[in-house]
């Protein structure tokens, strides 16, 4: 049995989804795109053309939620199916859109720069844990104008996982398709085995900007599956309350499903977000408090009771180095993420409110997720009867180890973490020098890195890509891409 953990009443979550119908109606919600207005009038919604507030009936709500495909899956390059939204399937990979690295010499953050993309890309290849890529770090030499479709044209370049991605321009949204339909044999091919996912914001509270809602639409459009991140912030753009912010996110949600559905019915769509909690004393936005991981743990419910498939920020430290806070806000709500059911967990590797990426925290935060994902496989019978059998001939003595069903079971029930988590005694730990945790998950990392082997890409197709983005990049004034070695 995998064991789970349910945060809201029955009764709870529907009052949730009550209030978040009657705030389609009332605000109701600002929609910025002609296109999106478009579609919601025809489907039965009023528009205050003024302020651009569409407001929203519930049961035009519920005819378009009820296209949306319960369950689908990300493949990777290889044509394999690796990621599973729907149910209970749990699943990790990296934050994204990190701007600075910290430097594990200097102890610093800096700007990152498609080096430390690569790095990070290449550790993530290389640890099982992590079940998909994610454009994780902007990388700072990069124009703006491209910085989202050249992080993904790294990850095509150096990984077979499917990718956790997102376009910051209406204009990147196609030409991303295009180099993703460049590895999948066209964009047919593409929608059959999707091996990515687009994040997708609304503006909280209650918007969805035109930018957001083109988003919404051509990525429907085009059957490419789309991830809504609802980021309400408790207290400063959600109302104070954690039960307030989850009411928030369910009506961005619904509506943002709404204006994707009625684009396309049964384009693949996910019930995501990143939402905070607003520390009062300090004015920031702890993604490592327990209450921004409740929200996350309340609205994945409030998603499950549809039957959607979920995704959430977790995993994530506000610490500014790899330490004690860093691990322990990391592991919890990992944990926390895990024994929700959530289908996609982002923000492992991620330090100082999302801001910062660390490769050591990457691995470190590997071993945290295998913890998670030992948890869920729960507690197996692998004997019957339980224990009366392995009785026999003990005698009172403590000669378990001797038995033969000891030897082939312990590798069953025990997850054997790596070298970088310390199981050894006190005198073995000194004579390796008495390293801490970081300096271990330094060496790790080193190793990873040593052993990776870039993926072997079908002739031509490396080609294809890098005259494509190479182009894009002429156009916003880069006249030639960083040079890369595979």
């Amino acid at each position: 049995m995998q064991p789970k953990l349910s945060i809201l009443t029955p009764e709870q979550v529907s009052q949730i989804i009550e209030e978040a119908f009657q705030l389609l109606l009332e605000p109701g919600i600002k929609v910025f795109h002609p296109e999106a207005q478009t579609l919601l009038i025809e489907a039965g919604a009023s528009f205050d053309e003024e302020n651009e507030v569409v407001r929203i009936p519930e049961e035009v709500a519920r005819r378009a939620l009820a296209a949306v495909p319960r369950e689908f899956d990300l493949y990777d390059q290889d044509g394999e199916r690796v990621v599973h939204y729907g149910g209970d399937a749990v699943h990790f990979d990296p934050g994204s859109s990190g701007v600075n690295v910290l430097d594990a010499e200097t102890m610093e953050h800096r700007p990152a720069v498609t080096a430390d993309l690569v790095k990070v890309i290449k550790i993530v290849e290389m640890l099982p844990q992590y079940d998909a890529q994610s454009t994780a770090l902007v990388c700072s030499e990069i124009p703006k104008e491209i910085g989202d479709l050249y992080r993904l044209y790294l990850v095509l370049l150096y990984s077979r996982k499917p990718v956790v991605t997102g376009a910051f321009s209406a204009e990147n949204t196609a030409p991303m398709i295009d180099m993703l339909a460049i590895f999948a044999g066209g964009r047919e091919a593409l929608v059959e085995k999707p091996t990515a996912i687009f994040d997708v914001c609304p503006t909280p509270p209650l918007i969805w900007s035109k930018f957001g809602s083109q988003n919404l639409i051509g990525l429907a459009q085009a059957g490419i599956p789309a991830q809504i991140v609802s980021m309400p912030l408790a207290g400063v753009a959600a109302p104070v309350t954690l039960l307030g912010s989850v009411v928030q996110h369910a009506a961005e949600c619904i509506s943002g499903m709404t204006i994707h559905q009625l684009a396309q019915p049964g384009s693949p769509i996910v019930w995501g977000g990143a939402p905070a909690i607003m520390d009062m004393r300090q004015g920031t936005t702890p993604m490592g408090a327990v209450e921004t991981a409740m929200i996350d743990a309340a609205y994945a419910q409030v998603g499950k009771s549809f039957g959607f498939p979920t995704h959430a920020y977790l995993g994530a430290s506000d610490a500014k180095i790899v330490d004690y806070q860093a691990g322990m806000e990391s592991s919890t709500s990992a944990m926390i993420g895990a024994l929700a059911g959530i289908n996609m967990i982002s923000g492992p590797g991620m330090l100082d409110f999302l801001a910062c990426v660390s490769p050591e925290k990457l691995v470190v935060d590997a071993e945290a997720i295998a913890l998670a994902k030992r948890m869920l496989e729960g507690m197996q019978a692998h004997t019957d009867p339980l224990a009366v059998g392995m009785y026999e001939g003990i005698d009172f003595k403590g000669d378990f180890l001797g038995q033969r069903l000891t030897g082939q079971l312990f590798k069953k029930e025990q997850h054997l973490p790596s070298a970088v988590i310390d199981r050894g005694s006190i005198r073995a730990w000194q004579a390796d020098g008495g390293q801490d945790t970081f300096a271990r998950a330094k060496t790790r990392l080193g190793e990873l890195l040593a052993a990776y082997q870039p993926p072997e890409i079908p002739s031509g197709q490396e080609e294809e890509l890098t005259r494509m983005v190479s182009g894009l990049a002429a156009k916003a004034g880069l006249e030639q891409l960083p040079l890369l070695k595979r």
